[in-house]
């Protein structure tokens, strides 16, 4: 693929698995998004649902299952299926960008709600190759961001590269602030915003101890996580997009397009 036919790096806000089956202005916004994007040749989607220790693994069965990593939602979230093929030849890209000592093919694990929950609306397409991988939690922030800066030639290879989280994440906070706007959770989604525009790596893996709003906001990590696979696949000229920027409690849905910030243009 030449220059101008470089994919675009995304971080999508999932939220609740609800989102899935909810007409809502975020829904919404990633199906718009999704009609913008360039169809990809293969899919790369670092999703908060799997969390492994030391090496970082990836989907390696022909066609991964699907994976209800819920519990207590309507039944019709239990009859999706997200059937894509994987890709061999992403898998193994993958191991060679990051290092094959590092990488865990694993033929057991599927796609969880991290990953469909965000490639349906998108492109209603289950067709796309599509390999899912986990977050290694023995990595610190800088380390997650510098594996994004090794997946980025992956993005004029054809390969969408899609972090899936949460900016601001704290379920156990969600019951007595649904419905509000926290000050700590627009303080900190605001300050995430400027610091992802502004390409202020520091700002999105450092923080201080005494950082209220971080130590609320990220809370367990792993919704976090996504986001700096996304921002380290940044590459010079790109510009940022943020979309879906909305707070409802303890929980942003806020997404990101890295590499051409006018394909959010327009989308409420």
């Amino acid at each position: 693929m030449g220059m101008t036919d470089r994919l675009p790096a995304l971080f999508i806000g999932h939220g609740s698995p609800m989102t899935m089956i909810t007409d809502n202005p975020e829904r919404r916004g990633m199906i718009a998004l999704g009609q913008r994007l360039p169809h990809p040749k293969a899919i790369l989607c670092i999703s908060a649902h799997w969390q492994t220790q030391g090496k970082v693994h990836v989907t390696a069965a022909a066609q991964p299952r699907t994976i209800h990593d819920f519990s207590g939602f309507p039944d019709e979230l239990y009859q999706i299926s997200y059937p894509a093929p994987s890709s061999p030849w992403l898998v193994d890209r993958v191991a060679e960008l990051l290092g094959e000592e590092r990488v865990v093919r694993d033929n057991d694990w599927g796609f969880d709600h991290g990953t469909y929950g965000v490639v349906m609306p998108l492109f209603d397409d289950a067709t796309i190759p599509t390999v899912e991988m986990s977050l290694a939690r023995s990595l610190t922030m800088a380390q997650h961001l510098e594996l994004g800066v090794a997946l980025a030639p992956l993005r004029d290879e054809g390969v969408l590269i899609i972090g899936s989280g949460n900016i601001v994440h704290n379920l156990a906070m969600w019951r007595q602030t649904m419905g509000t706007q926290p000050a700590w959770a627009l303080e900190f989604q605001q300050r995430i915003n400027a610091a992802l525009v502004a390409q202020d790596l520091a700002a999105l893996t450092s923080f201080a101890d005494d950082d209220e709003a971080a130590r609320l906001a990220i809370n367990s990590a792993e919704h976090y996580l996504p986001m700096l696979y996304a921002a380290g696949a940044r590459l010079p000229g790109d510009s940022v997009g943020v979309l879906n920027d909305s707070i409802n409690g303890s929980l942003s849905m806020t997404s990101y397009v890295i590499g051409d910030a006018g394909l959010v243009r327009g989308i409420a």
